[in-house]
């Protein structure tokens, strides 16, 4: 039996599910993600056909570049989906996911372009830009 997520956008108009593995969560600090959440992302990944939506009509896609869009919810605002346009994965907001989730950290990308306003301590690894493993916007 596969293991399922399930999360939310803060109102609950738009709901997910996810079935199957979810990557650890990746912290990307570059400025679009710190721009569109107020911080940094955190966010893992699941295979596009394990993933599915119920209230996608009220989920907004913004083209942030010519290589990914941003899903959020058009009631309240709440930042739910990076997708790369090349990636049969769409990344999802760790914080979206009910608890438990299970979720646990696993690499810091982008830290070049990190917020002068806070530290990374927790030990895990730090990229400049990114992993050979993790497709990022600007590849």
């Amino acid at each position: 039996m596969k293991k399922t997520n399930s999360g939310s956008c803060l109102c609950g108009a738009v709901r997910f599910t996810a079935t199957g593995p979810l990557r650890g969560v990746v912290y990307c600090h570059c400025s679009q993600c710190r721009k569109q959440s107020g911080h940094y992302y955190a966010a893992t990944n699941v295979v596009d056909a394990d993933l599915s939506v119920e209230g996608g009509e009220k989920l907004t896609w913004f083209t942030a570049s010519p290589y990914a869009k941003r899903g959020f919810c058009s009631v309240c605002g709440s930042v739910l989906f990076w997708k790369h346009n090349e990636s049969d994965e769409t990344s999802v907001m760790a914080g979206a996911f009910d608890s438990p989730s299970g979720l646990r950290g696993e690499v810091h990308i982008f830290v070049a372009d990190k917020g002068d306003y806070y530290d990374i301590t927790d030990g895990l690894p730090q990229y400049v830009r990114s992993t050979p493993d993790i497709k990022v916007a600007d590849d």
